[in-house]
């Protein structure tokens, strides 16, 4: 593989959020443009609880997807304690719900309709693991009196490992992991869990946001880690483990509700990813495992082939100018800014010329 040029199969994005109404429109088009599927996260306000819902929605993303871009949804349902399992099971049978996303209850944006008691879940778990249906988790616990930068390692404890442990045949993705707690177990788990591992958290550490004072756009749930975690997660990605996979978790808000007395989570990297991707993978010396990271591991999980489109990186000798902002509306969304120069471009490219 040349360090200055290298052709991959055209990513995926295993976790994505792409709101709805004017957001949806402008973001869309940045996903499509260097994916060629998503996996869309359903906490829209009201949630995507019901097949009927998703649907519609699907069609709100594909009306939004410039032409020209060959984009793909991968619908989910948001789970309730109150979620119609018959109505669930038609869903994945008919092929539009791929998965299902479990928020605790209060955990991250638009999470209040998610689960508080778990017991009441087990029999739609146990019917998931029926059908081979995935479920998703946002991995941290809301119990006020743990620290926020122990949540997931607790989550893991209380929660995952007891509901993994009765329900054994569950396949199950711990969405955007970062700590090192969670990829070990995510490591040690078997084959039916894997873990989508961000663009941001491979990047940051929570001095990003907390050091010479707060700094709203790098503020995201799960937050960011210390550096010992980073690392884990580094290693992780570019090992080429087929347990962990790409899912950037690019949550756009406007600027006016990041820059505020209490802004919202989300930091939004649709735009310049695969850029970052690769000048990480690059700095650890694993541009070869790329491919696996972002355009393998998700299919093979999900169960499904990769994708037949190429993409050609080509490492430029002057920086890539990616926008600082998008406009939305009366509003900007932020790109998240890696704290780095990005050299590595990218285009699609036909198969015949490879």
């Amino acid at each position: 593989m040349s360090q200055s040029e290298f052709i991959i199969r055209k990513p995926d994005d295993w976790h994505l959020h792409l709101r709805d109404g004017d957001m949806l429109k402008a973001v869309v088009g940045h996903t499509s443009e260097h994916f060629a599927r998503a996996i869309i996260m359903p906490n829209l306000v009201p949630p995507v609880i019901t097949t009927a819902q998703a649907s519609e929605y699907a069609k709100r993303i594909k009306a939004a997807v410039p032409v020209g871009h060959k984009f793909e949804p991968l619908m989910t349902l948001y789970l309730t304690e109150t979620t119609d399992l018959s109505d669930l099971v038609a869903g994945a049978e008919s092929g539009l719900i791929k998965a299902v996303k479990l928020y605790p209850a209060g955990a991250t944006t638009n999470s209040e309709s998610g689960v508080r008691n778990f017991e009441t879940i087990v029999p739609i778990l146990e019917k998931m693991a029926e059908i081979g249906l995935p479920l998703l988790v946002h991995g941290e616990v809301t119990d006020p009196q743990v620290d926020i930068f122990d949540r997931e390692a607790v989550f893991i404890e209380r929660v995952l490992d007891p509901v993994r442990t009765k329900v054994p045949e569950l396949k199950v993705v711990m969405e955007h992991v970062t700590t090192s707690d969670g990829v070990d177990y995510v490591m040690s788990g078997g084959d039916n869990i894997g873990a989508t591992i961000t663009t941001h958290h491979l990047i940051i550490n929570r001095n990003a946001y907390l050091a010479g004072g707060i700094k709203p756009h790098y503020y995201c749930l799960p937050v960011a880690k210390r550096e010992e975690h980073r690392l884990a997660l580094r290693k992780a990605a570019t090992s080429g483990n087929a347990k962990f996979f790409l899912g950037t978790d690019s949550a756009p808000h406007p600027d006016g509700a990041k820059e505020a007395a209490c802004g919202c989570a989300g930091i939004y990297t649709s735009l310049n990813t695969l850029s970052c991707l690769a000048h990480v993978f690059e700095q650890d010396g694993k541009l070869e495992n790329l491919e696996a990271f972002a355009s393998l591991n998700g299919p093979a999980f999900y169960g499904l082939k990769p994708n037949d489109q190429r993409v050609r990186f080509t490492k430029s000798e002057t920086p890539i100018a990616y926008p600082d902002k998008i406009n939305v509306q009366n509003d900007k969304v932020t790109v998240f800014d890696p704290g780095f120069p990005l050299f590595w471009k990218h285009e699609e490219i036909s198969t015949d010329t490879i």
